[in-house]
């Protein structure tokens, strides 16, 4: 075989008999992810580790191969999304979405939906009004009314002026000032999420019309959420104002996909009255009959229902709700947070544990949508690396990419079309652009994967000569390896090529061989580590030992490899994220889209 092959070409022999574990990580359908054990789609099959032979010396080495025929998966070409919350309604960011800056960094992510929801998608209320300055509140001293407001009307009518894309330059002035009204707001949204307590918002025409330009100047695709709390006294939904906002985005012939609600399982919480799956399911059907009605929307998409973590009355939620609208929804979407934000540290995101209890969440869904609707799309919206809004300097850091890329690949290897993630810019700290419109370590790392990561999922072989694990120490599960082919939009790199990406949560480097298909392949090596004194708590990146950082407002930076010559063992430093592009191998399953 090939990996045997590849023990030989790398002159470490295969031991006389070898062992089940080896074998077993030689059969067809391996899943992506090798950490010394290989789950499948069907659960975790643990192959024992094998133990060092006598005379064997120096660190771990792995061999690793991968199958170049044809993909085991193929994803969305929007795979990695980006998700806005309706708090930048109340805290006043929506009304820079056409900061130039900000438009820049969305475009680096494209192509990806833009999903327009969160918690206070049930308390947003859509009025058609253009003038925002007298319908506009919320604290702040008199300068805020007076100077803020007006300058926020000229920047309006400005971009009024402009024909097609609509970016701005606001001064810096006008951004500190903004900033220190959000940081007001920001005590009061935080109040309301821990209480769940929310006050109704306002989206006006002119914020609607903001919204959009965003996502369209940005190359995004908008997914709205409509409030799906509007209720008759029967409990069924309440559609006029959705109406009245379908009818003025049709007027204006936006793009726009749709959903309706946000964690519907959580309602008796926040109204007092509960809405079960089967009446979610009919108040659906209602959507996808109003969309019907309009033109531009008569073939629009339709996700849902969004629910939260898949517990066993949320999982009947979803079965009541798919027996319903099982088959009028494009693709059935739940929501996952990692860590209570509120006692989160940076040890969390580092427990393998913690990275593996997504597989589970995968499985429930999955078992329900294939009972309902066999083969219909499944997306994770909404996930974030903790919950409560984050906590600064760990879910804002380089310690949560750990999380973050691993999601993105398991994701990936069981089948999940489409992870939209909570948030591009937000009031917490689970975001990926901070309030000074600065890249966080999470963005840089997306940007590599959008950069350098195809929509076609491969399968990997892998097989290592490891030391005798202590007993009560696991050392496996912490080397993560996933491969794809190379995205086609990367011109650098002709098609065939195949991209790894590998999380070492190791507290030691790990040496890994490319053998089989990959041996003696010219390499480029993409290592992310964090920048600066603060170690894993790191707001800043490095790439190959260069910082990352704007070039200026309308520049993103060149994302420069390091070539490592062929045959050349990888060497991955201790808890470190990397991407590896293998040139030139030609593989079967890359050669066309």
């Amino acid at each position: 075989s090939e990996l045997i092959r590849g023990f030989l070409l790398s002159g470490m022999p295969c031991p006389s008999s070898c062992p089940p574990g080896l074998l077993a990580l030689m059969a067809p359908g391996l899943a992506l992810m090798a950490t010394f054990s290989l789950p499948s789609q069907a659960g975790d099959r643990r192959a024992l580790p094998v133990e060092k032979p006598p005379g064997v010396k120096g660190r771990t080495l792995i061999l690793l191969d991968v199958n170049t025929k044809s993909p085991v998966r193929i994803i969305s070409e929007n795979f990695l999304s980006l998700q806005l919350d309706p708090s930048i309604i109340h805290d006043g960011w929506l009304d820079f979405l056409s900061s130039r800056r900000l438009v820049t960094l969305a475009r680096g992510l494209a192509p990806a939906f833009l999903r327009f929801a969160g918690k206070r998608t049930d308390f947003l209320q859509f009025h058609n009004v253009k003038n925002p300055a007298k319908s506009r509140g919320g604290p702040g001293p008199d300068y805020y009314l007076k100077n803020y407001e007006d300058d926020i009307v000229r920047s309006d009518i400005a971009l009024d002026k402009q024909k097609g894309c609509k970016i701005a330059q606001h001064p810096d002035i006008m951004l500190e000032l903004q900033r220190e009204k959000a940081a007001q707001m920001h005590l009061v949204l935080l109040k309301e999420q821990f209480s769940n307590t929310y006050s109704n918002l306002t989206l006006t025409a002119r914020s609607l019309d903001k919204l959009y330009n965003f996502a369209d100047c940005s190359g995004l695709h908008l997914i709205f959420a409509l409030n799906a709390l509007r209720r008759n006294p029967n409990n069924s939904w309440n559609s006029s104002n959705a109406l009245s906002l379908l009818k003025y985005s049709a007027s204006k012939k936006y793009n726009i996909s749709w959903e309706l609600g946000n964690e519907p399982n959580n309602y008796r919480t926040l109204m007092g009255r509960s809405v079960n799956g089967s009446q979610l399911g009919k108040d659906y059907t209602q959507l996808r009959s109003l969309l019907q009605l309009i033109r531009t929307y008569s073939r629009a998409h339709l996700y849902g229902p969004n629910i939260g973590r898949p517990r066993k009355n949320v999982v009947a939620f979803l079965e009541g709700f798919m027996k319903v609208a099982g088959g009028t929804v494009d693709a059935v979407t739940w929501q996952h947070y990692y860590i209570d934000g509120r006692v989160a540290k940076v040890t969390d995101f580092l427990k393998t544990r913690l990275l593996d209890t997504l597989s589970d969440q995968i499985r429930k869904i999955q078992k329900v949508v294939n009972t309902y609707t066999p083969g219909k799309k499944i997306w994770l919206e909404g996930v974030g690396m903790t919950s409560a809004g984050g906590m600064n300097n760990l879910s804002d850091s380089y310690a949560a990419g750990f999380l973050w890329l691993n999601t993105l690949g398991l994701l990936a290897s069981q089948g999940i079309d489409v992870v939209v993630r909570h948030s591009f810019l937000d009031h917490g700290h689970n975001h990926l652009v901070d309030q000074n419109f600065n890249p966080l370590p999470d963005y840089w790392l997306s940007l590599l994967y959008k950069r350098l990561i195809g929509p076609k999922v491969l399968a990997i072989h892998v097989a290592g000569l490891q030391r005798k694990p202590r007993p009560g120490r696991v050392i496996r599960d912490k080397l993560r390896i996933y491969a794809h082919c190379t995205s086609y939009h990367n011109h650098n790199y002709v098609r065939g090529s195949i991209t790894l990406y590998i999380i070492n949560l190791h507290r030691s480097r790990k040496k890994i061989k490319l053998a089989g298909t990959l041996r003696d392949k010219i390499v480029h090596q993409y290592l992310l580590q964090p920048y600066g004194k603060d170690g894993l708590h790191s707001k800043s990146v490095q790439l190959n030992g260069q910082p990352l950082a704007m070039v200026d407002d309308g520049t993103l930076p060149e994302l420069k490899p390091r070539p490592l010559r062929a045959g050349r063992t990888l060497v991955i430093p201790p808890l470190t994220m990397s991407f590896y592009v293998v040139k030139n191998v030609n593989a079967l399953a890359c050669r066309y889209r």
